[in-house]
């Protein structure tokens, strides 16, 4: 089959289509024909070596596609039982190393089915960014009726599903954005105020000002971060007094270290880096997030963006579009008939 391979630490230019053998499944697995795979900024977080990793490996771990075959069923680790799947389902996952490329192996206690009235593009488009929006507003810190919240990067995949989320939920969304067009489509997602970096002379101050000037002086209830290290500062100097930051990744760059005293002296702020897998721990709660996610697409209430699809031998240009900022909603990888190796020449 073909795969998309990061040969070593560094940039776009180290990924290569190569030929790689087909894998296996084992007890509890599930062997997967990729139809689509989701492009993330953990992706090229392990690609750059700024989260640890094997060096050659196969990147990326999002995906939606068909079982072809099965190995023994298992249970999750949790002790919950894993669903049983059979050859044909139309499967999603967010955590299955190896996902850019014509077939995969999914454990199967973190596959979900996909309903018939879903997309596999728009099962992937709600996968990991779904989910996170998900758990960013219900479990990070829950949106209550009423809350002002400051959503960052308002027109990438996780901003716009996350500020249909929050608004749903009864909340008041300001977001961020790099230009005009992007404004429009987190409008167009439900964000009351939507502010341009480029408007900012110096974001580190402009933008709080701007924020507690939009909410009577107060600030927000909560930040949700992606950027990271350039919107850092901004963020905190923007919540309200005992306000919450979600720090949930970091396109600009990582956080340096800093003084917790600070959460004490803007008034008792608290500050949480939370991930994905820590809130689908058990299959239970994976089950939940997905039937609400799938369920609100499903059923027209919770609107899908793919900003843009490439082929998988073009995973390069999908990071450099993603890293640059050059995109909106989600970014996905579809490889050809030819990628899957004699199961896709099969079928």
């Amino acid at each position: 089959m073909h795969a998309i391979v990061a040969r070593e630490a560094g940039g776009p230019d180290v990924l290569e289509l190569r030929e790689v053998p087909d894998p296996t499944p084992g007890p509890g697995e599930l062997l997967v024909r990729v139809e689509v795979a989701g492009v993330n900024f953990i992706d090229t977080y392990q690609r750059s070596g700024v989260y640890p990793m094997d060096f050659p490996h196969v990147v990326g771990s999002e995906g939606a596609g068909v079982v072809v075959a099965a190995g023994t069923t298992g249970t999750a680790g949790s002790g919950d039982e894993t669903p049983a799947f059979a050859v044909g389902d139309r499967v999603v996952w967010t955590d299955a190393p190896g996902s850019y490329a014509g077939l995969v192996v999914v454990p199967a206690r973190s596959a979900v089915h996909v309903p018939a009235a879903v997309a596999l593009a728009d099962a992937t488009a709600v996968a990991l960014q779904g989910l996170t929006a998900h758990y960013l507003c219900t479990s990070s810190y829950p949106v209550r009726p009423g809350d002002q919240v400051l959503v960052h990067a308002g027109a990438g995949g996780v901003g716009l599903l996350l500020t249909q989320m929050v608004t749903a939920r009864g909340g008041h969304v300001i977001s961020t954005v790099s230009t005009p067009a992007k404004a429009e489509l987190s409008r167009g997602a439900g964000a009351e105020h939507v502010i341009e970096y480029t408007a900012l002379g110096d974001l580190t101050h402009d933008l709080p000002e701007i924020v507690r000037g939009l909410t009577g002086g107060e600030g927000v209830a909560a930040v949700y971060d992606s950027v990271g290290r350039d919107t850092f500062d901004a963020s905190l100097a923007s919540l309200r007094r005992r306000g919450t930051l979600v720090l949930f990744g970091g396109s600009s760059g990582q956080v340096p270290a800093f003084d917790p005293q600070r959460l004490n002296a803007g008034g008792s702020l608290t500050l949480t880096r939370p991930t994905l897998k820590d809130f689908t721990a058990t299959r239970a709660e994976l089950d939940e997030r997905a039937a609400e996610v799938l369920g609100a697409v499903a059923g027209g209430t919770l609107h899908v963006r793919v900003g843009a699809t490439f082929p998988l031998a073009e995973a390069a240009d999908a990071h450099r579009a993603l890293e640059g900022r050059a995109t909106t909603g989600k970014v996905l990888l579809v490889p050809d008939a030819a990628s899957s190796g004699s199961v896709g020449e099969g079928r």
